[in-house]
């Protein structure tokens, strides 16, 4: 009973900070007046869910210190993010905009073939997309280092990108399913399932389940104990 209770309590607070996490994504995007902090709070998201998972002895966020770390994140991510993420984006409205005008014009068998094409391409740009975040978030490099390596990992890491695709289809089936939830967290669950995919299965350097959480780690309930007395300190 003792483990069903402390794995409940753990499941809880990485709920909580999911949560808190969405809203301040939301309020500091809103900050920015969503043109100017569209891009530094997504920046702070994947900051943020990448200080929790590198805090392996206490990850019982409070809702003040997740909240401090992503404001912390996006003040020093105003300018850069927006240099990083709008020429994405708008590469990215421009494939979506070529995918729309050939599904809406009838080009016969060739419109077929591009069609499909441009569907691949599509799903191939938003993976590296969602990678290249994580990636820009562990590692101080250019930009254009950044987009050389996420472009990597998509094709090196094949397990990890399918995992980020499946984690993503499935948050969109939730989301579709319980409409609540997207309300609830809407674009924090598809990052953090990002993070957790890069950590368990990126083999990214600084940021790697099998060297920080090797197999012979601290048992689940010398943690809980560590994080009780971390908490009775604060």
């Amino acid at each position: 009973m003792k483990r069903i209770a402390v794995g409940y309590e753990y499941l809880c607070r990485i709920v909580m900070m999911i949560a808190v996490a969405h809203i301040a994504w939301l309020a500091h995007t809103l900050l920015g007046l969503v043109v100017y902090g569209l891009f530094p709070s997504t920046a702070a998201l994947y900051g943020t869910y990448r200080s929790w998972l590198l805090d392996v002895e206490d990850r019982s966020w409070t809702v003040k210190r997740t909240w401090i770390t992503f404001h912390r994140i996006w003040v020093e991510e105003r300018n850069s993010a927006n240099l990083f993420g709008w020429p994405q984006a708008l590469i990215w409205v421009l494939l979506i905009w070529e995918y729309w005008l050939v599904q809406h014009n009838d080009m016969g068998v060739i419109g077929i073939g591009v069609s499909g094409a441009l569907l691949v391409l599509n799903i191939f740009y938003g993976l590296f997309v969602l990678l290249s975040w994580a990636v820009r978030a562990n590692f101080d490099e250019k930009p254009m280092w950044v987009v050389r390596t996420s472009l990597s990992m998509v094709v090196a890491r094949p397990l990890c990108s399918l995992m980020v695709v499946c984690l993503f289809m499935l948050t969109l089936w939730a989301y579709y399913t319980w409409p609540g939830l997207a309300v609830a967290f809407g674009f924090a669950v598809p990052v953090f399932a990002t993070m957790m995919a890069v950590y368990s299965w990126g083999r990214m350097p600084g940021m790697d389940v099998h060297v920080l959480e090797p197999k012979d780690a601290k048992s689940s309930d010398e943690r809980s104990g560590k994080r009780a007395v971390n908490e009775a300190g604060q």
